[in-house]
């Protein structure tokens, strides 16, 4: 049987399991709201703490948790400049998947 030229008897069932845990792991990181407002922010630029603060309005200390969760989730990279915190987003696959999100959700002609 083909589905889009691929033959599904031929399919690696295990790295499919794989694939699929992996996204199970990204889409429970994407699954709280704050989490997403503040991948939404970053999905154009980085940004520090203070901006991320004022153009969210998450307040401290849920705005830490919720980057802390991001960080461990290996979905943002962090960059000191001073005193100032800078966050981006790291993953590849979280930036695809926010690109998305972004352009049907967070984009200005659909706010």
């Amino acid at each position: 049987m083909l589905i889009d030229n691929v033959n599904v008897e031929n399919l690696d069932v295990e790295a499919l399991k794989a694939s699929a845990n992996k996204a199970t792991a990204l889409l429970k990181s994407l699954s709280h709201a704050d989490r997403l407002l503040l991948l939404c922010q970053l999905v154009e630029s980085e940004a520090c703490v203070r901006d991320l603060e004022q153009a969210t309005g998450i307040k401290q200390p849920s705005l830490s948790q919720q980057l802390g969760v991001l960080r461990e989730n290996g979905l943002v990279n962090t960059r000191r400049e001073g005193r100032q915190i800078f966050y981006s987003i790291a993953s590849k696959d979280a930036l695809a998947v926010m690109q998305v999100l972004y352009q049907s959700f967070c984009a200005p002609e659909h706010k």
